[in-house]
């Protein structure tokens, strides 16, 4: 999961960035308005952390600009602002969520995980699954990632679907073929790993960050690391 990260405090904004990548996710800092406003339109993100008081957009503004862009991506405003007044001031703006600083970071952490849960069940009832720049469409059986179309066949698509629905899980060749073949894993052969070769080479190759990584001795991971 993406998240772009908008304060002006640069020890502040790398300790977000820093607890956050620990927790998996992957974080990117603006520390102005304007930069924000060019990354959300150049790249996906699954969730805006931002200050309210920043250069160039205030963050009033910014949340305004960013909801209208994507409105099914959550806003978590975090600032020194705490009355009453200007919680509902970010509310109207668009913002899903409201944390005053100073905060603990395991509470940021926990209102991160909830917006993030409730775009997860967004996607699923969109019959979508997202995953950084990649998007699997369960309906239409269409992949793409950024701009381009994938083209899968029936049983590389059960495989990323199987990866995409188990983000951040560690998953053995065994969990694979039972899930993906519905059979038990023959160590005698290596169809697992040649499929997950076959997958690699559609949806990782000419993109800088990859998505399908190697656990050696385990099996695989996927994310958007």
């Amino acid at each position: 999961m993406k998240i772009l990260i908008v304060e002006d405090e640069p020890k502040v904004a790398f300790f977000i960035k820093k607890g956050l990548e620990e927790s998996q996710y992957d974080a990117e800092i603006a520390y102005d308005g304007i930069t924000a406003e060019k990354l959300a339109g150049q790249y996906k993100y699954n969730l805006y952390i931002l200050d309210i008081i920043i250069p160039g957009i205030n963050g009033i503004d910014l949340c305004k600009k960013l909801k209208k862009l994507n409105p099914g991506i959550p806003v978590l405003m975090l600032t020194a602002l705490g009355t009453t007044e200007d919680k509902l001031t970010g509310f109207d703006a668009g913002a899903n969520d409201y944390l005053v600083k100073p905060f603990e970071f395991r509470e940021l952490l926990a209102r991160v995980k909830v917006l993030m849960k409730t775009v997860n069940q967004q996607h699923e009832t969109a019959k979508k699954l997202m995953i950084g720049d990649l998007e699997l469409d369960l309906d239409k059986k269409i992949a793409c990632r950024g701009n381009s179309h994938i083209d899968l066949t029936a049983k590389e698509f059960s495989l990323l679907e199987y990866f995409m629905r188990n983000t951040g899980r560690v998953l053995s060749r065994n969990d694979i073929a039972e899930k993906v073949w519905d059979i038990s894993f023959d160590f005698s052969t290596n169809v697992v790993d040649v499929y997950v070769n076959f997958l690699r080479k559609k949806i990782d190759k000419g993109f800088n960050k990859k998505l399908i990584h190697t656990k050696v001795g385990f099996g695989y991971i996927f994310g958007d690391y």
